[in-house]
């Protein structure tokens, strides 16, 4: 039986994330992707997810965030990050 390898809580993982400030579990044995980076060595599973939980605080793709903030400078608020 195969096991996926995004998923053995076994594998060692990096923490990738891309230009659009969005990240990703990768399996440390397998070559990082073009357009991503990362961001974490190789970890247990547990602990990269951790890292994320801890990390990623903003869902929004990196453009969605920054047109938002555009939109509420021209509207005079402040933006979301401060």
């Amino acid at each position: 039986m195969t096991t996926n390898p995004f998923e053995n809580d076994d594998s060692e993982y990096l923490v990738l994330v891309n230009d659009e400030a969005q990240y990703s579990l990768w399996p440390a044995a397998a070559e990082v992707p073009a357009g991503w980076r990362c961001v974490h060595p190789a970890d247990s599973r547990q602990d990269s997810l951790d890292f994320v939980e801890r990390t990623w605080t903003d869902m929004r793709p990196a453009s969605l965030a920054r047109a938002m903030d555009a939109d509420r400078l021209a509207e005079g608020q402040p933006s979301a990050g401060g």
